[in-house]
């Protein structure tokens, strides 16, 4: 028996009981289930930074858009498959307003979350070609994409990006693309786990390569304007959020409303497909789909066939949202700031007791502050600080999971934490650092 700051044997049992052979490889989910369990049995409060979900309240402009609309009975009502006319006009005017790049508003598209989204892409994308077939993931990445991957049969190369930033991007990317297998890639920027962020070279990069092997680029911005060393919430306003629609034709973008709106419960997000890529046209589609024009096959051969369509009241609050936010009514980026606070002050704990940041900086300059930061322990891997950790009241999960090839990194997220946490987290952190003298 040890003394740790949540009981010591009973950690054990339910770690026994839940049949995982270890908490450093479990997934998001298995070690939520796990946590809530202890929880429940200790009624000890976790320091939860495993789940990257929402830790403020809905934007009460998309609250009050979908009570409006469910008052005038859309409840009863299919929505149209491509999203509802209002919804769209307001996506192509936020992207150039946020992002300064034209759509048309045909290729703005509601999804059931942006990971609708990227399953509906992962199916089509693999299908352009007859001699492509391999999406690459830049990690590290959102561990549910791999997974969907694998549940459609499909192939993924990846690679970890830290060491191939700058200009050693472009080399790193042409040894894949020189090969004719890849069709597609898919990166998060604001990234999940590391939140580095490209620069614009690195974002002309891809966009250049995209073009000259015609290869699609998907851009998860799940964390869209949450790079707070800029300040992207003015809409029509420099600085824009960086994308690379600005160097290539060949993209779709998953933005979705769970972060940057707080709406994560009403799974609602979007695919914008760019003008070029929404209109052209793949024979070998025809395999599989009722037309070889790519925006057509996306709406009436996927989307129709996944879900027949998005919630029709969930449309109606996306809308009110980015209305408000086009219109300069609503400031979410400085709705969910607080989430760059609170990681400046957890990693600064977590330094102080021992404790590295493992992606610590873009290039030349500082990790930014924001929904997640990564942490190591010296001398412990990803796995064994894992499963330390769960018997100090911690959980987050381990980098090995994500892609990535620092094995001793671990991904917390912030948004959870509330600020009366800090007392006990830097009490817990302290005992750690007692308990693993380094």
């Amino acid at each position: 028996m040890r003394e740790t700051p949540i009981d010591f044997q009973t950690v054990k049992e339910k770690i026994k009981s839940s049949g995982l052979n270890s908490v450093g490889r479990a997934s998001i989910r298995e070690i939520k289930k796990l946590v809530d369990e202890i929880e429940n049995a200790t009624g000890e409060r976790f320091i939860r930074m495993e789940m990257g979900i929402p830790g403020l309240p809905p934007s009460e402009v998309g609250v009050q858009g979908q009570i409006d609309a469910l008052k005038k009975g859309v409840a009863a009502k299919y929505p149209d498959i491509q999203g509802i006319d209002v919804l769209k006009k307001e996506i192509s005017r936020f992207v150039k307003l946020f992002m300064d790049i034209d759509v048309r508003e045909e290729g703005c598209l509601p999804t059931v979350g942006s990971m609708q989204g990227g399953f509906a892409a992962f199916l089509m994308l693999s299908r352009l070609f007859e001699e492509r077939d391999t999406t690459l993931f830049i990690d590290p990445g959102f561990p549910v994409h791999k997974m969907q991957h694998r549940v459609l049969g499909l192939k993924f190369d990846s690679f970890d990006v830290y060491n191939y930033r700058g200009e050693k991007l472009r080399e790193k990317l042409e040894s894949y693309f020189s090969t004719g297998k890849i069709h597609s890639v898919l990166y998060s920027n604001p990234n999940n786990p590391s939140w580095i962020c490209f620069t614009e070279e690195e974002l002309q990069i891809i966009g250049e390569l995209a073009t000259k092997y015609n290869v699609v680029i998907m851009e998860d911005l799940a964390y869209f304007g949450m790079d707070f060393r800029k300040d992207y919430s003015k809409p029509g306003l420099a600085p824009y959020q960086p994308t690379v629609a600005k160097y290539t034709d060949n993209y779709i973008l998953f933005i979705s409303s769970s972060k940057a709106f707080s709406y994560a419960g009403e799974r609602i997000g979007m695919m914008v497909i760019s003008d070029n890529l929404f209109k052209s046209r793949f024979e070998n589609l025809l395999e599989h789909y009722p037309s070889a024009e790519f925006g057509y096959a996306m709406v009436f051969g996927t989307l129709y066939p996944l879900s027949s369509g998005t919630s029709h009241s969930a449309q109606y609050a996306l809308t009110a949202m980015l209305k408000a936010a086009n219109d300069g009514e609503l400031n979410f980026v400085e709705e969910v700031i607080d989430y760059g606070k609170k990681a400046n002050i957890m990693k600064k704990l977590f330094t102080e007791n021992g404790f590295e940041i493992v992606y610590h900086t873009d290039i030349d300059k500082p990790i930014a502050d924001g929904f997640y930061f990564t942490f190591s322990y010296p001398g412990m891997s990803a796995e064994e600080l894992l499963d330390e950790l769960v018997y100090y009241g911690i959980s987050a999960i381990s980098l090995l999971i994500t892609g990535s090839e620092r094995e001793e990194g671990i991904r917390a997220c912030t948004s959870l934490i509330q600020h009366d946490q800090f007392g006990d987290l830097e009490s817990r952190l302290i005992k750690f650092n007692e308990d693993h003298p380094i």
